[in-house]
Order: C-alpha cells, then structure tokens, then sequence
C-alpha cells in the first residue's frame, strides 16, 4: 500500500518516490547505478549521515518562520552540488497534533519542514535572493503508516536525505523542486515533495464569494483535527463544503491572518474534506497532494470531493473556476 501511496500522491506533481518496497529499509547515503542518482541503499547504517561535518545550524530567520520556537530543522549539512543532509526535531506538543499518550504527527509538519529546508537551502546555496520564499505550487507527501513515528516523550529526532532539482528561473527569482526522505531510527518512513515557481505567487487572487447563510462546522474529530480552531471547513446547503476557518488567524494554518490561504492550508482544506466525506480517521491517510492553480481566498472556496479507485480527488473552486486540485490516498482496512 505504501508504494502505491506515495507514487499516486507523487504523480499529481510529477515527482516519484524511490522508496520502492514496502519493507522498511535503513537510511544511510548512498547512490543508485543510474547516472548517480542518490537513493537510500539497504547495507547502509544508520550513522552515515553524520559523517558529513555539518555546516553552521541555521539561523531562525533563513528558515523562514517568525521566532526559534517554529523551527522544525536543527542543521543542514551540503553533502553535494544539489543534495544535503538535515537533522530535524518534531515536537510532541506542536499545536497541530493531537493530545495524546502517544503522538503521530500531522502531516503538515512534514510539509513544514519540508518548506523550512527549501527556505535554508535558498539562503545559503543558490546565491543573493531577495524577498521570502513564495509559496510552493504544488506539494506531494507519501507516508508508510506501519513504520512512521509515535512520540511519547518531548520530540521526535527525524534525519532527512533532501535533493535539490528542477532548478531554472521563473520571474526573474530560482524556481525549484526541493525533496526531502524521512527516516527515524534509520528506518525511512515518508518523503515529500515541494515545487516554488515564484510566478505562482503573482497571480491575482480572485474575489472571494460571499460565505452562505446557515453554516455549520464539523466537529474536529470529524476532519482529523487535533481541536475545534483547527477546523477549516463548514457545511452549507445540501451538505456543500466551503472554506470557513474558525480560527481566522490560526497560528500555525493562517498566521497573520492572511487574505488567501497558504499552500499547507489548502492541502489540509482537502484533507479534512475527504476524511469528512469518507468518514475516515486521520491514521488512514497515507498520501497526500496538492497542486495550487491560483491564489484561494481564506473564506467561501467551495470544496468538491470525488472518490476513485486508489484515492479520492478533491477540487477546490471559486465562482466556477478552479483554484486547486489535489488527491488524498486512504490505507485500506
């Protein structure tokens, strides 16, 4: 199932996972006999990925986030012209996760450190840029849901294998794909996959519909949520999903309390729809992607779910037009 997973989620942004098997395999350095292309080699420890010395931990600030207690990434360490070594660290308490006992971590966090390794790789290796890191355009996430982490104690220490590709120029600023290969106690357990293509981000926003009268929010449980402010979607008439964040200047989902919705929201926008319409539990979701067309307005995006043979697709509108699309992969019970 995890092939499977981590290969639909992929193909909606046309990157595919080398994880290959369902067997949990040792993460250690290594390349493949085709045009040394790095990949996780199975007679490789653990320990490999410490052997690099590692560059100068990054500062807060060159990972994008606004204070040292949203940093996810602890050190990047270059190991070639466009592959890294990354040490990172997922708290138990993140505000996203739910309370409990013993912890599996929301997906986002993965999208998250994701998108703080592509902001330290930027800064550091692909010359002066101005300006933040824009939005990714797309996002896919594969996940083997026998092998990822539970945290029972303060946090999680996660190794990444990270790999720089698809590097051009896209509105005078680099437009690149950044992949990143978790593994914990040397066992590989996801991967995950964003693509910047700064002009995404110059698109203007459409007007936002006026929310309909009558909305009813899903209970958190319901959507995956760890708790009732981190619920983006209400029922209207007919039982039609929209957009209505009940927390509109969530801390980690909309900080700030922006105008549209970052790129993870809408990835979680899709996810509670189709967890909601399946009436699956946030455990079953093992593969997640997302493809941004246009900026998505934080209130009154109407989202549509349609399910399929290995996944279900959701698409995410606005008068018509389509904004976003993407795909969620469910384990099968």
């Amino acid at each position: 199932m995890f092939t499977t997973a981590v290969r639909t989620a992929a193909v909606r942004t046309g990157t595919e996972s080398r994880h290959g098997t369902q067997d949990a395999r040792e993460y250690g350095d290594g390349r493949d006999a085709q045009g040394g292309r790095e990949a996780v080699r199975t007679d490789a420890r653990p320990e490999a990925l410490a052997a690099p010395a590692a560059d100068p931990a990054p500062a807060w600030r060159d990972l994008g986030v606004d204070s040292m207690a949203a940093a996810l990434v602890v050190s990047v360490t270059r190991l070639g012209a466009r592959s890294f070594a990354a040490r990172c660290q997922w708290p138990r308490w993140h505000p996203l996760n739910e309370r409990a006992l013993a912890v599996t971590h929301h997906p986002l966090l993965m999208v998250e450190t994701t998108r703080q390794l592509a902001a330290a790789v930027r800064a550091r290796h692909l010359g002066p840029v101005g300006g933040p890191l824009p939005e990714p355009a797309a996002i896919s996430l594969g996940t083997d849901v026998r092998s990822r982490p539970t945290e029972t104690g303060t946090a999680t220490d996660v190794a990444a294998r990270v790999t720089l590709s698809d590097l051009r120029t896209d509105a005078g600023a680099p437009a690149f794909r950044l992949t990143a290969e978790y593994a914990h106690a040397g066992t590989v357990f996801a991967t995950c996959s964003l693509l910047f293509s700064p002009s995404t981000t110059t698109l203007a926003p459409s007007a936002p519909p006026a929310a309909p009268p009558g909305l009813l929010h899903p209970p958190a449980a319901a959507v995956g949520a760890a708790a009732e402010p981190d619920v983006l979607l209400a029922r209207a008439a007919q039982g039609r999903l929209v957009i209505v964040p009940r927390d509109r200047a969530h801390p980690v989902l909309l900080p700030g309390a922006p105008a549209v919705l970052p790129a993870p929201a809408v990835l979680e926008a899709g996810r509670q729809a189709v967890l909601l319409s399946c009436g699956a539990t946030a455990p079953a979701v093992a593969g997640l992607a997302l493809r941004l067309h246009a900026p998505v307005p934080v209130r009154g995006a109407a989202v549509e779910v349609a399910a399929g043979r290995d996944c279900t697709r959701f698409v995410v509108l606005s008068g018509g037009t389509v904004l976003a699309d993407g795909t969620v992969v469910l384990t099968r019970s």
